[in-house]
């Protein structure tokens, strides 16, 4: 799975009008602009989530939680997913849907740094992390899906 995806990936995420030289060492690193690192994080993802389930870590409300810089970033970023998807189907270019999925894998990577998740002792603040998580997840499998890539719950 890791290594079709790291393929496929390479090749989709450079824009069809221009030509590429493939480089296999650059398309499996675990780092950077590539399938792989972003395979990665959709499973560290998904271990936050189980992990959150198995400690009994249940939704709260969080509607009244005021997101931080880095929450709102990653916020901002997923409501831009449907208007990608629309542009790069009208342009005829997966690479837009590729590269937005690389940098929404970036910022997630970034809030997950800055922002503990299973270890924010304030409820609602840890249920909105918790929601951000799962739809970042979403958005990224939707994303390789559309690019015919899968993408793997655990690494």
């Amino acid at each position: 799975m890791v290594g079709l995806g790291a393929l496929k990936y390479f090749l989709l995420k450079v824009d069809p009008r221009k030509n590429i030289t493939f480089n296999p060492k650059e398309s499996i690193d675990f780092n950077g602009n590539t399938g792989p690192f972003i395979q990665y994080t959709h499973a560290r993802i998904c271990s936050v989530l189980r992990r959150a389930k198995a400690d009994g870590m249940a939704m709260t409300d969080y509607a009244m939680v005021k997101p931080d810089a880095k929450e709102s970033e990653v916020i901002q970023a997923l409501t831009d997913f449907p208007s990608v998807v629309k542009t790069a189907g009208d342009t005829y270019s997966p690479a837009l849907i590729a590269n937005y999925v690389y940098n929404l894998t970036k910022l997630y990577n970034s809030f997950y740094h800055d922002c503990p998740i299973l270890k924010e002792e304030d409820a609602a603040k840890r249920s909105l992390r918790l929601a951000i998580s799962e739809m970042t997840a979403r958005v990224i499998a939707t994303g390789m899906d559309l690019l015919g890539i899968k993408v793997p719950e655990r690494m």
